[in-house]
């Protein structure tokens, strides 16, 4: 193995831009003072436009506070590991991130390396809801079906779990792929019949390679998929703040009857829907 002589002297410049996760120095006085190309990729700025306006102007408006107490307690010289936050992007987009910094008093400075970590609080949240409805559908079978009696033979032949195991650790291709399914529920937005069929041909596949794709990256159904990229529209709609009754936002997330929607969302936000308008 060869081994770096001693005194050899390294491009951190280099690294530091060709770096994927994102690296910044900020000032005290709140503003980024250097940041490198992963930065501007991730959020959608300019170098420029991130170097001209405070940090919190990037931030997203919820986690303001919490950043500002932690930026403090940096500037005391309390190094900051693995703090999460949110970001949103000029297309308005949430980024997740996660930071890791250390203060440099001497220049005033903070010294900061994130990564981007929106992607796996987009599957914890997949995860979260998907349970909920798995929840709510075993619960309103019990409810509402007839339980027939299970004849042993039928029972012995049942399989005890017939999906597909999803994937741990999805790969970018899949990250990618999901990130293109959702933006084909978003662009039909209100459309309240959105079949598997039209996502498939969108997706240039065949329903069933669809079913068994999602199946192996999330575990779940495509059509449990869109209800949980749908709940997820209808929340965020709600925070633009643009719409004032539940028709209009039971229609934006795809359902006919305000009362089932009514109670979906207080089953997995924790809270009526008539509250937020």
């Amino acid at each position: 193995m060869n081994r770096t002589k001693p005194g050899a002297v390294f491009d951190l410049e280099y690294f530091f831009e060709m770096s994927p996760d994102l690296i910044c120095i900020t000032g005290y006085d709140g503003f980024f003072k250097k940041i490198n190309p992963a930065v501007s990729k991730t959020l959608g700025y300019s170098e420029e436009e991130l170097l001209a306006s405070p940090v919190d102007t990037f931030v997203y408006p919820e986690d303001r506070e919490i950043t500002a107490d932690k930026r403090r307690k940096l500037i005391n010289d309390e190094p900051l590991l693995n703090f999460e936050n949110r970001y949103l992007s000029r297309s308005g987009s949430v980024v997740w991130l996660t930071w890791t910094s250390v203060p440099i008093k001497r220049d005033q400075v903070i010294f900061a390396i994130a990564k981007n970590i929106t992607y796996r609080k987009q599957l914890e949240e997949y995860e979260r809801i998907s349970d909920i409805l798995e929840m709510i559908h075993d619960d309103h079978s019990k409810r509402f079906k007839k339980q027939l009696p299970v004849s042993p033979k039928k029972q012995s032949s049942a399989a005890p779990n017939d999906t597909i195991p999803k994937a741990e650790e999805p790969s970018h291709a899949d990250q990618l792929w999901l990130n293109k399914f959702e933006a084909i529920v978003r662009k039909h937005t209100g459309k309240l019949h959105l079949n598997l069929e039209i996502i498939a041909d969108e997706m240039a596949m065949s329903e069933r390679h669809l079913h068994r794709h999602v199946q192996r990256i999330l575990g779940i159904t495509p059509n449990k998929l869109v209800r949980v990229i749908r709940l997820q529209l209808a929340w965020e709609a709600i925070a633009t703040g643009k719409y004032r009754t539940i028709t209009e936002i039971s229609n934006l997330a795809g359902y006919s009857s305000r009362g089932h929607f009514s109670k979906l969302f207080k089953d997995i936000y924790g809270i009526n829907v008539a509250e937020l308008l």
